[in-house]
């Protein structure tokens, strides 16, 4: 089943998309269907966040101006988890339990996701979690549209290994995505005969770099591999250009251009690191083009959108076409609809979900950093969650519920 948004919208009702996005025809009698958010609009983190809230708020509204869903009207309740853990649990009890919402897209960080998840699951409230991650996550409950290392990973590695030669440094951030994303890094370089000079690892506060740069001149490698997140580790890649090591050993990166992070760099910063993910603004697709142009509309600055606040967007039209298919909120009507392999044509090019692992296979851009653009140097069409469906197989095994890593 794959739908563009277009006729997506020309099929769900009665109402086209015309005029202002917040207008609402004529629903049907019944309570309004409840889309929970939880996402860091504030904190370390709102550089990620705030866009995604802004993409929630728009595929709402479009999805309202066409007639809603099941000929009901869909409402909104985000809550602003501040960059704090403490509060995703909180909000997400919240909810669960009180506002008993029909499906909750968020989270950012995976520590934020496993805090939550286990949550969404006891209350059989189903879950949309709309980023890129290291991927293993198995759970019948959760739907996955983000990047895994299988996906994004893995072409940074060959692009740079076959471009720059097979000694690597690894840094990457202190929590669940660094260091499950680092045994990924590892994995990869090895297989392909590479070797991995040193793997260091930050916590998300940490903005002082100096002797980590000397660390990484002293090893000498062919180039470095950052999984780095959030502001606090913007500061790498800004002392890295002041020491002058951005003109001599080339920087990859499996997170740096999410939160649009080239764009707080000026050009002799950022220019040449090399990034892989499923999301440029510079793709001329006319899905692309119209979508920024919707978001232009409604909010005005386009700069701020990231790939992970298109990723949540695709995720919502992605439930929207479950609901569709389903006809029904029925938890396990709607795990039926997933299970059959939906597909929709978004801003970032085709998501279709994957029923054994509950994934996405996605369309992934390696692209280079130019003049504060992502400039895409080649797509791969379509690259499967191969990553997680070495252990997952939700099809086998509908009761399965943990996050697999891979054994190296």
């Amino acid at each position: 089943m794959r739908v563009s948004r277009r006729d997506f919208l020309g099929a769900t009702g009665a109402l086209a998309v015309t005029g202002s996005l917040g207008s609402v025809g004529a629903f049907a009698q019944g309570k309004d269907i409840l889309l929970g958010s939880v996402l860091d609009n504030s904190g370390n983190l709102d550089i990620y966040g705030k866009p995604m809230v802004m993409a929630t708020t728009l595929a709402v509204e479009e999805l309202n101006a066409a007639g809603g869903l099941l000929g009901r009207k869909i409402k909104a309740i985000q809550y602003d988890t501040q960059s704090d853990i403490a509060l995703y649990t909180k909000f997400a009890q919240q909810l669960a339990r009180t506002d008993k919402v029909d499906v909750v897209h968020g989270g950012i960080t995976s520590a934020s996701r496993e805090a939550i998840r286990q949550t969404f699951k006891r209350a059989n409230t189903l879950y949309f979690y709309n980023v890129l991650y290291e991927g293993g996550v198995c759970d019948r409950n959760c739907v996955v549209t983000g990047t895994t290392p299988a996906q994004a990973v893995e072409p940074i590695v060959d692009y740079a290994m076959k471009k720059w030669g097979n000694k690597v440094v690894i840094l990457a951030a202190d929590y669940n995505y660094g260091q499950i994303t680092a045994k990924w890094l590892q994995y990869y370089i090895k297989e392909r005969k590479g070797t991995v000079a040193s793997t260091d690892f930050f916590p998300l506060d940490v903005a002082d770099f100096g002797s980590t740069i000397a660390k990484i001149q002293q090893a000498s490698p062919n180039f470095v591999v950052a999984a780095l997140v959030g502001g606090a580790h913007m500061a790498f890649f800004r002392q890295w250009a002041a020491s002058g090591m951005n003109k001599k050993i080339p920087l990859t990166s499996t997170t740096f251009g999410v939160g649009n992070e080239h764009l707080a760099l000026s050009p002799a910063e950022g220019d040449g690191i090399v990034i892989a993910g499923n999301y440029s603004q510079e793709a001329q697709s006319p899905a692309n083009q119209e979508f920024l142009g919707r978001w232009k509309k409604r909010f005005g600055d386009t700069k701020i959108v990231h790939e992970i606040a298109v990723s949540q967007y695709q995720g919502i039209y992605a439930w929207a076409a479950a609901v569709k298919k389903a006809g029904s909120l029925e938890r396990e009507a709607m795990l039926k609809a997933v299970e059959s392999g939906i597909s929709i044509e978004g801003p970032a090019g085709t998501v279709t979900i994957d029923p054994k692992t509950h994934h996405a296979a996605l369309d992934i851009h390696l692209m280079e950093v130019k003049n504060q653009k992502l400039t895409i140097i080649n797509t791969v069409k379509q690259r499967p969650p191969a990553d997680t469906a070495q252990y997952c197989d939700l099809i086998k095994n509908p009761n399965d519920n943990k996050q697999y890593e891979v054994k190296i």
